[in-house]
C-alpha cells in the first residue's frame, strides 16, 4: 500500500471556506467565528462577485469589541470597514516551497491571518499558515528552526490578548477604585481643615495670652489695659476650648493616618495590577492574591456581596501573580454582577494535591447547563451589548491551563454558581510559555 502522499501545491492545503459579503455586520462576523467549522480559522475572506476584497481575523473584532462599548456601537456596522485590503494572496497552483518563501517574506508578526488561495485572481479558498509552516518542516529539514521561531510567534500573539483583557478589566475597575480613594481622601481632607481652623483660633488665643504677660510686666500699664488684655485672653480661650477639638485631635491624627493607609494600599494594588513587570514567575501566597483582587474590585463587590473569607494554610505557588490576580478578579467581579440584590460570596482556599484549590461561590442567579457549557468560549457573553467582551473567561481559562493548573464551575439556576481553581506549587519547564514568561521577557 501507498503510503500518504506530501502535498506539493497549495491547491492541496486549500480550505473550501464559504466567503463573508463586505455588508455583513460585525457582530454577525464574530458569531461566524464561534462556529465550529471556523475553530482554526484566524481570519475570514471578505469576497464580492469571486473578488477578494480582504480578510478581517479573530484580532481585529477583538479589538474592535474590547474598545469602549465597541459591540454597541460598531457591532452593526458593515465588516468592510475593518477589515485588511491587502491580504496574502497565493495562486493555488503555487509549490508549497514558493508560497511558503512569499507568505514568510510578507506575513506580519505577531500572527494573525491566514491567507487566500485564489485562481486568475478568483476566490477558491484559505490557506492555513500553521499548515503551510508544518508541511515545509516536514519537507526542509535545514529549515526546521525557523519554522518553530514562527509557530512560537503564533503562540506569543497569546500575550497580547491577555495583556488587552487585562487592561479592558482594569478600564471597568478605574471609576470604582477612584471612589475608593475618594472616600478616605474625603475625611483626611475634612480633618486637615478641622485641625488648621484650629490652629488658627490657637494663633490667635496665643497673640491675646502674649499681649496679656507683656501687659502684666509693663510697669506703665493701668489696671484698665491689663483688664482688656486679660478680657480678650480669657474669651479667646474660651473659643478654642468650645471647640472641643483638643480633646479631639488624637482622633484625628489617628483617623487621617487611616484614611493615608488606605489610599497608600488602593494605589500599591492597581499598581501591582497594572505593572507589567509583575507578569514574572515568582513564589507568591495565594491568599494575599486574593486579599488583591478583593480590593481592586470592593467598589463593586460591597454594594452586592457580603465576603465570607475561608482562607486554609497554604504553600507558596509558583505562578506569574499579575495573572492569576487578573484571574481572581474577573471571576470575583463576575460573581457580584451575578447577585440581583444583596447576597454573599464565599472564598474558600486549601492545599491539595501538591497544589492549593480556591473556590469562588456565590448565591447569585445561577445558570443553565447550556450556559455553563460555553462560558470559556472566546466573544461568548451573556452581558447587555456594550457590556462585556466575552474574553474575560476564556482568557482566564488558557492562564490557568498554562500554569499546569485546571479550572472548573458549577451551577444551579437560582441557586449560585461556583468557580474551583488548582494550581500546581512548582510550574513545569513545559508550562512556563508564553503566559508565564512571554510578559517577563
Amino acid at each position: 500500500m501507498a503510503g500518504q502522499q506530501t502535498p506539493t501545491r497549495i491547491s492541496d492545503l486549500v480550505m473550501r471556506v464559504h466567503p463573508i459579503p463586505p455588508q455583513m455586520r460585525v457582530a454577525d462576523v464574530a458569531d461566524l467565528f464561534l462556529a465550529e467549522a471556523c475553530a482554526d480559522l484566524l481570519c475570514l475572506p471578505v469576497v464580492r462577485g469571486g473578488e477578494t476584497l480582504g480578510i478581517v481575523s479573530r484580532y481585529d473584532i477583538m479589538r474592535v469589541f474590547l474598545r469602549q462599548y465597541g459591540r454597541e456601537v460598531f457591532g452593526a456596522r458593515p465588516i468592510e470597514r475593518f477589515m485588511n485590503p491587502s491580504p496574502l494572496l497565493v495562486e493555488q497552483s503555487t509549490g508549497i516551497e514558493e508560497a511558503s518563501r512569499y507568505v514568510r517574506q510578507h506575513m506580519r508578526l505577531p500572527i494573525t491571518e491566514d491567507f487566500v488561495v485564489v485562481e486568475n485572481g478568483e476566490y477558491r479558498g484559505m490557506g492555513m499558515v500553521t499548515s503551510l509552516l508544518e508541511k515545509m518542516e516536514q519537507r526542509v529539514a535545514a529549515r526546521g528552526q525557523a519554522l518553530v521561531r514562527a509557530n512560537q510567534h503564533l503562540k506569543a500573539s497569546q500575550s497580547h490578548l491577555v495583556q488587552s483583557e487585562k487592561m479592558a478589566s482594569l478600564g471597568q475597575m478605574v471609576a470604582g477604585v477612584a471612589h475608593e480613594i475618594n472616600t478616605p481622601l474625603g475625611y483626611v481632607r475634612s480633618n486637615v481643615e478641622l485641625v488648621r481652623d484650629f490652629a488658627a483660633r490657637t494663633a490667635t488665643a496665643l497673640v491675646a495670652s502674649g499681649n496679656l504677660v507683656r501687659s502684666l510686666m509693663d510697669e506703665r500699664a493701668t489696671d484698665d489695659e491689663i483688664s482688656q488684655h486679660l478680657a480678650v485672653a480669657t474669651a479667646e480661650q474660651d473659643s478654642v476650648a468650645e471647640t472641643g477639638i483638643l480633646d479631639e485631635l488624637d482622633n484625628l491624627f489617628d483617623d487621617t493616618l487611616h484614611g493615608l493607609g488606605e489610599i497608600s494600599e488602593l494605589v500599591l494594588n492597581l499598581r501591582n495590577f497594572s505593572r507589567l513587570d509583575r507578569a514574572r514567575v515568582d513564589r507568591v501566597n495565594l491568599n494575599e492574591c486574593l486579599d488583591s483582587a478583593l480590593t481592586i474590585g470592593r467598589n463593586l463587590i460591597k454594594q452586592k456581596a457580603e465576603v465570607v473569607r475561608d482562607y486554609g494554610d497554604l504553600p507558596q505557588v509558583e505562578c506569574a501573580a499579575s495573572q492569576i490576580n487578573q484571574v481572581l478578579l474577573n471571576i470575583l467581579t463576575n460573581a457580584a454582577q451575578a447577585i440581583d440584590d444583596f447576597g454573599v460570596i464565599r472564598l474558600q482556599s486549601r492545599a491539595l494535591d501538591e497544589g492549593v484549590e480556591i473556590r469562588i461561590s456565590d448565591n447569585g442567579s445561577g445558570m443553565p447547563e447550556t450556559v455553563r457549557q460555553r462560558i470559556f468560549d472566546p466573544f461568548y457573553t451573556t452581558k447587555p451589548v456594550g457590556q462585556g467582551t466575552g474574553l474575560g473567561l476564556s482568557i482566564s481559562y488558557q492562564i490557568i491551563t498554562q500554569h499546569g493548573g485546571s479550572i472548573a464551575v458549577a451551577s444551579t439556576p437560582g441557586a449560585g454558581t461556583e468557580f474551583r481553581l488548582w494550581l500546581p506549587q512548582q510550574q513545569a519547564a513545559t508550562q512556563r510559555t508564553p503566559a508565564t514568561e512571554a510578559a517577563a521577557g
